[in-house]
C-alpha cells in the first residue's frame, strides 16, 4: 500500500484540477515552509499573471503561434506605489535585463510593481506599468510625474513568436489588476509560459520558508521564472535526474545546441526588519539555490535577482526623520539558508507544474514526468 501513495497523491490532485506539488510527489527539502509555500505567505505580496496562447503550427512572424505572458508582483498589494520597500538587487550572469535596478542600487528601495515577461516586451511592459500609475492619480504633487519600473526577461523564442510582439499593455494592465494573495499558479502561466528549465517545461514556480530568529518568527518568500539549464546538471533533492532522464529532449527546429543557455529571474520577499544593504546580501545567496538544482551561469544565462523587505513601512516618502528597525548582521545567517532552501524548492515546483507544450514549428518541450521521477527518487533511496 506504500509503494501506491504518490500514484494517489497524482490521482486525488488531478480530480481536483491542480497538480501536485514537489512535496506532494515526496520529494524532500530543508526548512519549514509557510502556509501556501509561496512568496504570498508574506503578508501584503501579492502576484497576479496574464498568459496569452494562441495558434499553432509554423511561425508566421507578427501572427504566432503564441506562448507567452506577463507575471506582476505587488510587494505591498494596493499600496505598492506608495510605499517603496528597502530592497537589494544581484546578477550572477548578466546575459539579461532587469530594468530599474540602477535605482535600486542608488536609492535602497523598490517601487512596486515588478514585473516579469519575455525578452522583446520588456519595453511595452515598462511603457505600461507608467501608463498604469498615471492613471492612478493625476500628475500633481500626488500623481506620478517620474518612475522607474522594475520589469525583468527571460527569452521564450524556442515555443513563441517573440519577434511579433503580442504582449500589449493591456496584458501588463490585466497581470497588475489580477494580483492578489493566496495560492499562486505555477508552471505554463504568465511571464513562465513559453520557458524551458533544464530541457523540461519550465515557467514560474515559488516557495516559502519559517524563520524563528531569537524567538521571532518570520517569512521569507521568492518567486522565480525558470528558463535555464542544461538537462545532464539537473538534480533534484540530491539526486542526478538529468542523467537519468536521457530522452524527451526539446524538439527544436532551431537546432541550436544551446542546451543550458537561458535564464533565470528570482524575487524574493521578507517581512523580516532589514535594510537595503542586507536585502543585496539575501540576493547574492539565491544563486546557491540554483547551483543544488544544476544550474551554473552559463555564457548565455542571465540570472538576475532582487530582493525586499515589507517590514518598516512609510519610510521612503516621509517628510520628517523617520525610525527604521533591523536585524543585526549576526542574527541573519538564518534567513540565507531560508533563501538557499526556497530558491532551490521554487525551481523543482517549477518543473513539477509546468506541462506539455507545443509552439511555433511545431517545437515541443516536454513536462518532467512525475511517475519517472517518484521512480528515481526510490532508486536513490530519497524516498520510500
Amino acid at each position: 500500500m506504500k509503494n501506491l501513495l504518490p500514484s494517489i497523491l497524482i490521482l486525488s490532485f488531478l480530480i481536483a484540477g491542480s497538480k501536485p506539488r514537489a512535496r506532494d510527489l515526496g520529494i524532500p527539502f530543508d526548512g519549514t515552509p509557510g502556509p501556501l509555500n509561496a512568496i504570498t505567505d508574506v503578508a501584503g505580496v501579492q502576484v497576479g499573471h496574464t498568459t496569452i496562447i494562441e495558434g499553432s503550427g509554423k511561425l508566421v512572424q507578427g501572427k504566432g503561434p503564441i506562448r507567452t505572458g506577463v507575471t506582476a508582483i505587488l510587494p505591498r498589494g494596493d499600496r505598492s506605489l506608495d510605499d517603496p520597500c528597502f530592497a537589494g538587487w544581484f546578477s550572477l550572469n548578466g546575459n539579461g535585463e532587469m530594468t530599474g535596478t540602477t535605482w535600486i542600487e542608488e536609492s535602497g528601495f523598490a517601487e512596486g510593481p515588478i514585473m516579469i515577461t519575455n525578452t522583446h516586451s520588456v519595453g511595452i511592459v515598462r511603457d505600461a506599468v507608467i501608463s498604469w500609475r498615471a492613471n492612478q492619480g493625476s500628475a500633481d504633487a500626488s500623481g506620478y510625474w517620474w518612475s522607474l519600473p522594475i520589469v525583468a526577461e527571460t527569452w521564450d523564442g524556442l515555443l513563441n513568436d517573440i519577434n511579433g510582439f503580442h504582449v500589449k499593455e493591456n496584458h501588463a494592465h490585466d497581470a497588475i489588476r489580477n494580483a492578489k494573495g493566496g495560492p499562486v499558479q505555477e508552471g505554463n502561466v504568465g511571464g513562465g509560459t513559453g520557458m524551458v528549465c533544464h530541457s523540461f517545461k519550465g515557467g514560474i514556480g515559488t516557495a516559502s520558508r519559517i524563520v524563528n530568529i531569537k524567538g521571532q518568527n518570520y517569512t521569507l518568500g521568492v518567486l522565480v521564472q525558470a528558463n535555464y539549464g542544461g538537462r545532464k546538471n539537473l538534480t533534484i533533492a540530491g539526486v542526478p535526474v538529468g542523467k537519468e532522464i536521457t530522452d524527451l529532449m526539446p524538439r527544436d527546429s532551431y537546432e541550436s545546441g544551446n542546451e543550458g543557455d537561458g535564464s533565470i529571474i528570482v524575487i524574493l520577499a521578507t517581512d523580516a526588519p532589514l535594510l537595503a544593504h542586507q536585502m543585496k546580501r539575501l540576493a547574492r545567496r539565491i544563486p546557491m539555490g540554483i547551483g543544488k538544482v544544476g544550474g551554473y551561469a552559463h555564457d548565455g544565462s542571465g540570472d538576475i535577482f532582487v530582493a525586499f523587505s515589507t517590514a518598516n513601512p512609510n519610510v521612503a516618502f516621509s517628510d520628517k526623520k523617520v525610525n527604521v528597525e533591523m536585524l543585526p548582521n549576526w542574527m541573519i545567517s538564518p534567513l540565507f539558508e531560508a533563501t538557499v532552501e526556497a530558491v532551490e524548492e521554487s525551481i523543482i515546483n517549477v518543473l513539477c507544474a509546468a506541462e506539455d507544450l507545443e509552439g511555433i514549428n511545431d517545437n515541443k518541450v516536454w513536462a518532467l514526468p512525475h511517475d519517472r521521477l517518484i521512480q528515481i527518487m526510490k532508486k536513490y533511496n530519497r524516498i520510500n
